[in-house]
């Protein structure tokens, strides 16, 4: 047996390193997602881990590498990660959302495979189940340019990945049995960042025995930090004493450089800075993130705080905290902040062509979505979440396996293009994208507190937002030339936000809040695009290690469950066999 394995371990190597794939290299990551005991905010509570880490480890690869996680699920339910900013170009199939996969049961091991094709810049994984992030199991994610394609900045010295979010001392479960009830989630007990609570900047406010985050540098060199709000449903200011804060990209785009002195990071985004370490070091420097929008006396407790150690530096921080912004009576501060974030149009991509090179704004809209929020309320006496009068309900058989094996009644393809009135409807409806075509979809925002979204497999154009209500004329204001390209955008309350999609990406795509307890109320939904004329040139086939569930549920084989290190290595050969021939197949269908 050893010697078969032997050899086809040489001939699945020898696959991997044919012409037309050795061009884009394979990296290969491990994740045992499991609970450990973790005391963030000095109370030991359950969190979830991602081989024995929390936060988990990041993800480093570069544009066009083909990414094999083989993920391990240690959890007492089911699992699924959720490449957030991650296009799965052509593969839904890997998205890791209810709506295109089935969970990974609790105790079996599955793997994801995908491209991070033409693909750069800063994102996050998280568990996207059951209300799972609240619990942890996150990471980041970074893309590098291939060495061919410059950035627009010189190489930074050092490159940080911070992760930031509001955090309570109850796990996931208790925080869903509040929700089920119809109650709130009430004020976060606090905001972690990397995982850790914050520094006793203040003896009355931080008690004693809380493990804080240290990031360490060299004077005068300058560092890219990695900044992403993985957290819950808070937007944090984001800000570093005495240091500014030069934004140079976000969620895959460059940006024109500007210098902050802070930035609101809304739940679901990440933001590059480079930041040089320009200062006497006299001291340590705090690296603040506080609750924005709130009560700032009622919220004090929701404010992580870390320490920047620079190598000769004379002494602990101390003293208060940098202010963040001032602007308790003026609304338009951090709306004129997020306008201010454009497209660097000059500079390149994944591709070596700028940016600028795909002038969104001469092209024609095809279909128009006004999708607005409410805030929840009781639905066929439970409490729901609505986006334009639909609360979703995700489906028991996943809507792209639905199709592709001919599953009546899954999903219905009648989402509103227009917020209908009366009672909400529950159920899983879809929206019907047109492949190729180019949709605008305005955000609207009724509720009282900032809300943000993201939709999978794409980035879109963010081209205007204001106070009000959307109308016909509200076009005039549009930025057709430099509108920053993303995934995740906020929405202030009694606004909204504008955005452009390039229909290119066949698949069925998550468009979702971000912010968690409305997202698990139903505040979502899926857009369905399909080719006409199916090939594997737009869209890959069904993943051999497909899971199913729901009316497809005779179709999956059983897992036998071993650590013996005999099935560890028929497994890996599987997996092998199994990335061997997807990779033919990109391959192929690229040729």
């Amino acid at each position: 047996m050893a010697g078969y394995g032997l050899f086809f371990l040489l001939f699945i190597y020898g696959l991997l390193l044919t012409p037309s794939i050795a061009d884009d290299p394979t990296v290969t990551y491990q994740f045992v997602v499991s609970y450990i005991t973790a005391s963030p905010l000095g109370v030991p509570q359950q969190v979830i881990a991602v081989n024995g880490k929390f936060p988990g480890p990041t993800i480093n690869v570069t544009t066009n590498n083909f990414v094999v996680v083989n993920v391990r699920n240690k959890l007492d339910e089911g699992l699924l990660l959720h490449w957030s900013g991650i296009q799965q170009r052509r593969s839904s199939w890997q998205d890791g959302l209810l709506g295109t996969n089935c969970p990974i049961p609790s105790r079996w091991n599955w793997t994801y495979e995908f491209q991070v094709k033409d693909q750069i810049g800063s994102f996050f994984y998280f568990p996207s189940l059951n209300f799972q992030r609240a619990s942890g199991g996150f990471g980041s994610i970074i893309i590098n340019n291939r060495p061919i394609i410059p950035i627009p900045f010189d190489t930074p010295y050092g490159d940080i990945t911070i992760v930031i979010g509001d955090w309570y001392i109850r796990n996931h479960t208790a925080l869903r049995r509040t929700l089920d009830a119809g109650k709130g989630l009430g004020i976060p007990d606090g905001a972690l960042i990397n995982g850790k609570g914050p520094y006793r900047y203040n003896d009355t406010l931080v008690p004693d025995g809380i493990v804080h985050e240290t990031i360490t540098v060299q004077p005068g060199k300058t560092y890219r930090l990695r900044v992403s709000n993985v957290g819950i449903s808070t937007s944090l200011n984001f800000r570093i004493q005495n240091h500014y804060l030069i934004l140079a990209e976000t969620e895959g785009s460059y940006t024109v450089q500007q210098n902050y002195s802070s930035l609101d990071i809304h739940v679901g985004q990440t933001y590059s800075f480079l930041v040089t370490m320009d200062q006497n070091a006299s001291s340590d420097y705090y690296i603040v993130a506080s609750a924005r929008f709130v009560n700032e006396t009622t919220w004090r407790r929701v404010t992580g705080v870390a320490v920047l150690h620079y190598t000769n530096s004379k002494g602990k921080a101390s003293g208060p905290l940098p202010d963040a912004p001032q602007d308790e009576f003026d609304k338009t501060y951090s709306m004129n902040q997020a306008r201010s974030i454009r497209w660097n149009v000059s500079a390149s991509g994944a591709r070596p062509n700028p940016q600028g090179s795909f002038r969104y704004g001469s092209i024609n809209v095809t279909e128009v979505y006004v999708l607005r929020n409410e805030p929840p309320s009781m639905v066929n006496g439970k409490h729901r979440a609505t986006l334009s009068g639909v609360s979703f309900v995700n489906p028991s058989t996943p809507i792209r396996l639905a199709d592709f094996y001919k599953v009546k009644g899954v999903y219905k393809l009648n989402f509103p293009n227009r917020p209908i009135t009366g009672t909400p409807l529950v159920g899983t409806s879809v929206i019907n994208g047109t492949y190729r075509g180019f949709m605008e979809v305005i955000l609207q925002n009724n509720e009282t507190r900032i809300r943000s979204y993201h939709m999978s497999g794409y980035a879109f154009f963010v081209v205007g937002m204001d106070y009000g209500e959307w109308t016909e004329n509200s076009r005039g204001t549009y930025n057709k030339w430099d509108g920053i390209a993303r995934t995740t955008i906020q929405v202030y309350p009694g606004a909204w936000t504008a955005i452009l999609i390039s229909l290119d990406n066949v698949g069925v795509w998550n468009l979702r809040t971000e912010n968690l307890d409305s997202w698990y109320l139903g505040q979502e939904t899926y857009v369905r695009i399909v080719n006409p004329e199916p090939n594997n040139k737009t869209e890959f086939p069904v993943p051999e290690n497909a899971l199913f569930c729901g009316a497809l549920s005779r179709l999956q084989t059983p897992q036998r469950i071993s650590s013996a290190a005999s099935e560890e290595s028929i497994r890996w050969l599987l997996v092998l066999f199994s990335l061997a021939i997807n990779l033919l197949l990109m391959s192929i269908s690229r040729g």
